[in-house]
């Protein structure tokens, strides 16, 4: 069971050596403190858990995955708490896709977060945060389905959309935006003389800096030698920010189609198309598959 929130039931202390009299005065001394029956937090206990035991249930949601580290976009500032079924008509309560589940620690583990974030984020952030969650630590759906079973149609269908291969949150929404209005998107294409890029739609490359991103001299360097790399062959660079894809998308998406509305994205020399084929059969045998250029 996972303690980092500093919180245990009693059968979980009666385990650890403690007795009810040595729980009775702990709680005297202050060493523990009785949220509510059967559950306790030691002095350097995480106060949003706190709260969510105190109503009758565990920190789950977006609260959860925030505790548990995950990358989660802006604006989700409420503690979200999931209550077992015997205790859901207390109050407002976050509901897991896949029916109820009994709550057993005081924060949800990240399957069972995703499960009821998939209620309370849109679409885009969701997807966001799973790609992240699959990025940073291998996991894929199949662990999803395995800790959950059955997802429902919902969660699915919201699977369908991640990639685990996204590097950002930034890179994973400007991901699904594009796709939802018909772009064809490339991820982490296999650039020929240039490298790995986050994006790629036609020739135009998209590179998606994530807020906590900051280049030191080297990177620095190596970005801009890479950009000067690709248009020599033949490919167009846009740099987007956190901000660009965030709270700027209306004028960034203005950018992209100021650049394949005319078809600028599209292969017109024969140096761009020889630089398209060798990515094209980079991704070809790494599974992405190759986009339609001509």
């Amino acid at each position: 069971m996972d303690h980092s929130c500093g919180i245990f039931t009693r059968r979980e202390l009666l385990a650890l050596g403690y007795d009810d009299g040595a729980i009775r005065r702990a709680c005297e001394a202050g060493d523990l403190i009785r949220l509510r029956s059967g559950w306790y937090a030691i002095r350097t206990h995480d106060p949003q858990a706190a709260v969510a035991v105190r109503a009758g249930g565990a920190l789950s949601c977006v609260s959860a995955l925030q505790h548990h580290g995950q990358w989660v976009p802006p604006g989700y500032s409420d503690v979200h708490v999931r209550r077992s079924k015997a205790k859901s008509s207390a109050g407002e309560s976050c509901r897991a896709f896949g029916g109820p589940r009994p709550v057993r620690s005081a924060v949800d583990p990240v399957p069972v977060a995703l499960a009821c974030a998939a209620r309370c984020m849109s679409t885009e952030d969701w997807v966001a945060v799973c790609d992240s969650w699959f990025n940073s630590t291998g996991s894929r759906a199949g662990d999803l389905r395995a800790a959950l079973g059955d997802l429902g149609p919902r969660v699915e269908e919201l699977l369908a959309r991640t990639d685990w291969r996204s590097q950002s949150g930034t890179e994973s929404i400007c991901r699904v935006r594009l796709r939802a209005l018909g772009f064809h998107v490339v991820v982490q294409p296999q650039i020929a003389g240039v490298g790995r890029a986050d994006l790629r739609v036609g020739r135009l490359i998209l590179e998606c800096d994530s807020r906590l991103y900051h280049s030191d001299a080297r990177a620095y360097r190596n970005d801009r030698r890479r950009d000067r790399r690709a248009t020599v062959d033949g490919w167009l660079t846009m740099r987007l920010t956190f901000d660009d894809v965030l709270f700027g998308w209306a004028d960034t998406l203005g950018d992209i189609r100021g650049v394949t509305a005319p078809d600028r994205h599209r292969i017109r020399s024969d140096r761009s198309r020889r630089a398209v084929q060798r990515s094209s059969a980079l991704e070809a045998a790494e599974g992405n598959m190759p986009s339609e250029w001509l």
